[in-house]
């Protein structure tokens, strides 16, 4: 079953998986409230869905299928390709991340998967992804990330220096060393770029 506000992706995908031979579309929907109610009547042993729903965020609505669906394959359809969503898809035990620009055989082969290993999680350059993430994890001090965290909860540099018991002049050291790290130049652009890299996992409070 697949979930997505756009009419032409549902049908789309409707004739991927027409020509696979092994899979069957039992149902679709425009929306989160309209797919519970769905999905509960037809059973899917996979459900495809967006991070942006109608209603929601796709995961979650992810979280909520798992909870009284702890069998269910999870598969994200992305409108982009990004290592931010790879990586939460990962930590939040999806099963498959593919975008919705991949080749047939790439989506045919995620649905797949979600079917008879729900539990694991593949996506394309999975490997790769992992690579960078390791990278990224090992480029920012402990103390550089307590700073990264309290800017994308939106804390003045005077409120960091508080919470972190140090002068506000080491906090500007520590977020000019950011700002070089990540090679950005303001604090918006370092925390697009620290979700970007992994390094959090939004900036909603920012």
């Amino acid at each position: 079953m697949t979930v997505d506000e756009h009419v032409l992706l549902r049908l789309g995908l409707a004739r991927v998986v027409a020509g696979s031979g092994d899979i069957d579309l039992i149902g679709d929907a425009g929306s989160a409230d309209e797919a519970r109610e769905l999905i509960l009547r037809v059973r899917p042993d996979v459900v495809t869905f967006d991070a942006a729903l109608t209603g929601t965020d796709g995961f979650t609505f992810a979280r909520e299928l798992r909870a009284h669906l702890p069998r269910l394959g999870l598969v994200l359809l992305s409108a982009v390709a990004d290592d931010a969503l790879l990586y939460r898809a990962l930590d939040e035990g999806l099963s498959a991340y593919v975008t919705k620009a991949s080749p047939s055989a790439t989506v045919v082969s995620a649905v797949r998967h979600a079917a008879v290993a729900p539990d694991s999680f593949t996506a394309p350059g999975l490997s790769a992804a992992l690579a960078r993430r390791r990278a990224s994890n090992g480029l920012l001090s402990q103390r550089e990330r307590q700073v990264l965290s309290l800017m994308r909860d939106g804390i003045s540099l005077p409120g960091i220096a508080t919470r972190l018991q140090v002068s506000e002049a080491t906090v500007k050291t520590y977020v000019a060393r950011l700002y070089t790290k990540l090679r950005v130049n303001n604090r918006s652009q370092a925390l697009m770029a620290a979700v970007n890299q992994g390094l959090l996992s939004s900036v909603d409070a920012a």
